[in-house]
């Protein structure tokens, strides 16, 4: 078979540290071995009945052409509808792009924002594919990085000593994946004394587990916490976390109207629209019954106080509680050195998988070497036979 000369700009994505460990791990299922995956970046939840019956409903009625690129009219005012009635934010529809999920709405915004050499502010723990986007549209990734003792936040002096006349764009993720962080109206706030120094850098504000959260404060994001910086702020978000909807790949952006229009070109370069049905049940999911939302997010809150709770009873383990989204991030450094011949958090992760057969993702994707980040979108009896395996295995 012929091998073909690939190109330079995928040559900069470098092979997923996960990749290793979900490969073994579905090898070891194929053999017949029990492995409990703990790395699914999904709620466990089935999506709610009316949005599935929503997308039957759009087949039968034959919503099945292509929409506008940037979706359609329903769906756009449901996302401004949605901005106006939970966030206090308010949009034209020129300023609004319906994409194929999240990930992609920050594709999109990347590449039409991101050129040669311009530099993107990323704090760390970072979700996994924001340095390699921000690589393949030619930028620099300037990583931020924010420690366990921080609240794993960074403080507004390192956000201005990151900034130079490169920056163009200064992503910031809460509640965080993998951390589950989150930043406070008052935090917030201090990050946006800084950045109103600097109009020409955009804020991205991902926002795609706003619901998935369990502070006092009610959630707020950067455009809601500083309104005089709204028209510098694209907020990203999506219904896949809120409403179980990993699969359908909903996402929508808003924002600036010219990134948006460039954003829009892009997409119809790809994918053009998103797919018809899934912007319909998207729509039932905006607009229907929000009850499915808070059970979901009390058994999220019940696992984390489980498992964190565990976790620190596990000699060599340090698991900082955190505020939203489906994920522990312990530190596992202090089990780490305790293991002869054992170095970083991918050999961890590795050995936990052959030897306790519990699939982890280790915190060097993240950014975060010696972490391992650990989902509970799955039942409590099945966390507990994960995490009694992974601490009989380190006690030997």
């Amino acid at each position: 078979m012929s091998e073909f000369t690939l190109s330079d700009r995928v040559q900069l994505i470098k092979p997923s540290p996960t990749l290793a460990v979900t490969t073994r791990a579905r090898e070891l299922r194929a053999q017949g071995r029990d492995v409990i995956g703990l790395g699914a970046g999904e709620p466990d939840f089935d999506t709610p009945q009316n949005i599935k019956d929503a997308a039957v409903d759009a087949i039968a009625r034959g919503m099945t052409r292509y929409t506008a690129v940037d979706g359609t009219p329903e769906l756009k005012q449901a996302v401004l509808d949605k901005f106006s009635r939970e966030n206090g934010l308010d949009y034209d529809l020129s300023q609004i792009l319906v994409s194929a999920g999240a990930k992609h709405s920050l594709y999109n915004m990347i590449m039409a924002l991101i050129g040669e050499g311009d530099e993107v502010i990323i704090p760390a723990p970072y979700w996994v594919s924001y340095p390699d986007i921000v690589k393949l549209a030619g930028g620099k990734p300037v990583i931020v990085e924010a420690d366990m003792a921080s609240g794993f936040l960074i403080t507004p002096d390192q956000l201005a000593a990151a900034i130079t006349e490169k920056t163009k764009l200064f992503i910031l993720n809460s509640p965080s994946n993998p951390t589950g962080a989150v930043y406070s109206r008052g935090q917030l706030e201090a990050l946006g004394e800084v950045l109103r120094e600097h109009p020409e850098v955009l804020i991205a504000s991902d926002d795609i587990y706003e619901h998935v959260l369990w502070t006092d404060e009610p959630f707020t994001n950067i455009a809601m916490a500083c309104p005089e910086l709204k028209d510098q702020v694209m907020v990203i978000n999506g219904v896949s976390k809120a409403y179980a909807m990993t699969g359908w790949r909903i996402g929508y952006a808003a924002g600036p109207a010219n990134v948006i229009g460039a954003m829009r070109k892009i997409q119809g370069q790809s994918t053009s629209n998103a797919a018809s049905i899934s912007q319909a049940a998207a729509l039932e999911a905006l607009t229907g019954p929000q009850d499915f939302i808070p059970p979901m997010v009390e058994a999220f809150k019940a696992r984390h106080d489980h498992v964190v709770d565990r976790l620190n009873r596990i000699d060599g383990v340090s698991c900082q509680p955190c505020a939203g989204t489906f994920y522990a991030f312990p530190d596992f450094s202090g089990a780490i050195s305790g293991i002869d011949n054992m170095t970083n958090d991918l050999e961890l992760s590795a050995w936990i998988l052959d030897s306790a057969e519990v699939a982890l993702v280790p915190g060097t994707a993240f950014g975060a070497p010696g972490f391992i980040r650990i989902s509970y979108a799955i039942d409590l009896k099945t966390l507990d036979e994960a995490i009694d395996r992974i601490e009989n295995l380190l006690k030997g």
